[in-house]
């Protein structure tokens, strides 16, 4: 399912110079990531009832409705028996069947979307849930250490973990790790991943791989295999051409809170700031304005570039942009390797905050 963004208002001259991301270099303290373990901006208000399932893919229905049956059985106490209940309430029943369930499709097919939902629809605090991307949860267990990490989200009901990396073999065996500890803490979990490099042909879904790569885990997953296309192109108009310089050097000075930068320079300077800190990069942003878009030169600089349209992507912040359109970030080489999913993923959230930014540029 699909939502539309309103761009941000234009007035005739913004109060102020535009804002400038290569002119930023935020620190993030271990406090903030945890507190910003929640949904993004973009998925505050979904829940079950906004995912619209496509009518010939049944999968997506079916999903619907085995996620919102897992959120109601998280209900009680927590499932080590942890929490504080009153003496004479009723003690829930024991949770049955797996304590974990990955959601397996193609991107675009709203994964995150029902991710979010079940985060939204689980009965429990706030501060007893946490939702974050794998990125973020290997930057909480760089920031607070392994065992204060384990402390930290073991005392949850619900940890949600969005684009598991499959690509990245030390870093998926310490996430394993962690959520082997989490499970015996009674810590219901939810995921989805990327696809493993060298299996990109072999298929569209990932589960036996995700599966096979978190080893022990594998008994508490339960595997829901979500068909479908990627929604952000379900029955949309193609992204519009880029703009020229001068318009987006105009539409940036007129819009309030937009930030403007060489595409070339803004490149550059990702590699000077951590990507846990590209959310931070991104705060109080209303557009960001990109000229001279530029192939991407190499694959370490592509991936930054992969975490940076996540983050705009999910606080729904237009791009407004001159050069390339974005199809053409990505050499042919990089679309056919190992990363092929996520510049795809890039390319298609890219698009969607094209679209939402045509509106900065008068007629």
């Amino acid at each position: 399912m699909s939502s539309s963004t309103t761009a941000p208002a234009q007035s005739p001259i913004a109060d102020a110079a535009p804002l400038s991301l290569c002119a930023r270099e935020p620190l993030v303290p271990a406090d903030r990531l945890v507190a910003e373990m929640v949904p993004p901006p973009r998925f505050d208000s979904v829940r079950f009832e906004t995912y619209i399932p496509d009518p010939d893919q049944p999968s997506q229905t079916e999903a619907v409705r085995v996620l919102s049956d897992f959120a109601a059985g998280l209900g009680g106490a927590h499932a080590s028996g942890a929490g504080k209940r009153r003496w004479f309430a009723k003690k829930p029943a024991a949770p049955t069947g797996p304590r974990g369930v990955y959601l397996d499709g193609g991107y675009g097919v709203g994964k995150t979307h029902l991710l979010a939902s079940l985060w939204h629809a689980t009965p429990a605090a706030p501060e007893q849930k946490a939702f974050g991307t794998f990125v973020e949860l290997t930057n909480l267990v760089g920031a607070l250490g392994f065992q204060q990490t384990v402390r930290t989200l073991g005392e949850h009901r619900l940890l949600c973990i969005d684009e598991f990396e499959l690509d990245d073999p030390g870093d998926t065996v310490l996430v394993s790790t962690l959520l082997g500890k989490l499970v015996d803490a009674g810590v219901a979990l939810a995921a989805t991943s990327n696809t493993l490099p060298g299996k990109l042909g072999e298929g569209r879904f990932a589960s036996a791989d995700f599966l096979r790569e978190i080893q022990g885990l594998s008994a508490h997953f339960r595997p829901l295999r979500i068909d479908g296309e990627d929604y952000r192109h379900r029955g949309l108009p193609e992204a519009p051409a880029p703009f020229s310089d001068e318009q987006v050097t105009k539409a940036a000075y007129a819009t309030q809170g937009a930030s403007l930068d060489d595409f070339p320079h803004l490149l550059d300077h990702l590699a000077r700031v951590h990507p846990s800190r590209y959310g931070a990069l991104t705060d109080d942003l209303q557009a960001v304005c990109l000229t001279d878009v530029q192939p991407v030169p190499d694959q370490s600089t592509a991936l930054r570039l992969v975490v940076l349209a996540d983050r705009l992507y999910d606080r729904e912040i237009p791009v407004l942009a001159s050069g390339l359109p974005f199809d053409q970030l990505f050499s042919e080489e990089m679309l056919n390797g190992g990363y092929r999913k996520k510049y795809f993923r890039a390319i298609s959230r890219l698009t969607a905050l094209a679209r939402d930014a045509k509106g900065l540029v008068g007629a």
